[in-house]
């Protein structure tokens, strides 16, 4: 895997190392569609999907090493992480015979970029209060809605959307999980720039979008269900290979405390000390959640806020270390360094995928079974 990787990331590819990554998710989309399909060539797309769907079939541990190994080359930023991680298996696990041998080879062969349709203005860690709508008409669904913070939708030829089909409906009863081509009449996408000048996220308005009647995963009505697997897949084995790229990042703040003097500095020192001991914990934390047969585990609950909260103090130690370094960007208008854009897109990790306060209540309520706090 690392031979195979070292001479594909070569030539055409070799821009691509060390890009497309968080709060860098615009860089390079054509090269780094093109890397999709130079994976897929090699074997190494959905590694860890059964064989019978395209995939390799590989042992958790075997996964682990691949996500590992493909952070440690420098690789980019996956395009359809999306597609392979989130719907590919959710589709193995609800999807009907022919819903899989139509979008499943088209994942693995990376040939259809795939982006979630979850968050809304009104709807963003409380998922149930979706308003998105879609009624039957014929042989088709037409959606009408708003998604937000929809990453990669500029770029996506699908998007599975979690909507309304029940027009009575409340919080979790009446929702389908509806699979919605992206290139097509009645679906406006807008993007939303960060505080880095990026855009991975985006705005997308349905205004009489249609989709086939049998695209949708599992029955209609029971899009709560589907959408509550999908997120199981989320936190799953790649959660290793990110944590590799923290690695990478911890590794660059080092060299470059080292060469500017500030590892002389006994607090930047105990710092970089608690850092690396946070990215120990992280580890040895997934693999604890990874071999535990229990899907929601108390180790598997705390994951997300404690990688979040120890990435957005990673930040603040680069720009500390960077010193005044930190406050030039490189060329004009508007270039950033990486670790500069490590510390201003860090803000959003402990808001997006569950911000710290509902990761919190989870926590309480569902691993500590502390009573629940009072709704409305």
């Amino acid at each position: 895997m690392a031979g195979w990787l070292d001479a594909a990331l070569t030539g055409e590819f070799a821009v691509l190392r060390g890009r497309g990554g968080a709060g860098d998710e615009g860089a390079h989309v054509p090269e780094r569609r093109a890397w999709e399909k130079k994976l897929a060539s090699g074997g190494w797309t959905c590694v860890g999907w059964p064989q019978e769907h395209g995939g390799r079939g590989l042992s958790l541990s075997q996964q682990v090493i691949f996500h590992e190994e493909y952070a440690r080359a420098g690789a980019p930023g996956r395009l359809n992480h999306m597609g392979e991680t989130l719907f590919g298996p959710t589709c193995i696990a609800f999807g009907t015979a022919a819903q899989k041998r139509r979008f499943l080879p088209k994942v693995v062969a990376g040939e259809e970029i795939w982006c979630q349709g979850y968050s809304e203005p009104n709807a963003g860690s409380d998922l149930a209060n979706v308003q998105t709508r879609a009624r039957r008409e014929g042989d088709e669904w037409v959606i009408d809605g708003q998604k937000v913070w929809t990453s990669w939708a500029e770029w996506a030829d699908w998007c599975f959307v979690i909507c309304r089909t029940d027009p009575d409906s409340k919080r979790h009863a009446g929702l389908s999980y509806l699979l919605v081509p992206m290139k097509q009449r009645g679906v406006t996408i807008r993007p939303i720039q960060q505080i880095t000048g990026d855009a991975e996220f985006f705005e997308v308005f349905y205004d009489g979008a249609r989709t086939a009647a049998e695209n949708v995963l599992g029955a209609p009505g029971e899009g709560w269900k589907v959408a509550m697997a999908t997120l199981s897949f989320e936190r799953g084995v790649s959660t290793l290979g990110q944590q590799m790229l923290f690695r990478n990042e911890l590794e660059e703040i080092i060299r470059i405390a080292k060469e500017n003097g500030k590892a002389a500095d006994p607090l930047i020192r105990q710092r970089i000390a608690d850092a690396w001991i946070g990215l120990e914990i992280q580890r040895w934390n997934a693999l604890r959640t990874l071999s535990d047969a229990a899907a929601l585990s108390p180790a598997g609950m705390i994951h997300k806020i404690y990688w979040a909260t120890w990435h957005r103090k990673l930040g603040e130690l680069a720009m500390d270390v960077l010193g005044d370094e930190a406050e030039v960007a490189d060329g004009f208008p508007y270039k950033l360094k990486r670790l500069q854009r490590l510390f201003l897109f860090a803000r959003s990790e402990t808001i997006y995928g569950g911000s710290n306060q509902i990761q919190r209540n989870q926590i309480a309520e569902r691993a500590l079974g502390l009573p629940r706090e009072a709704r409305p």
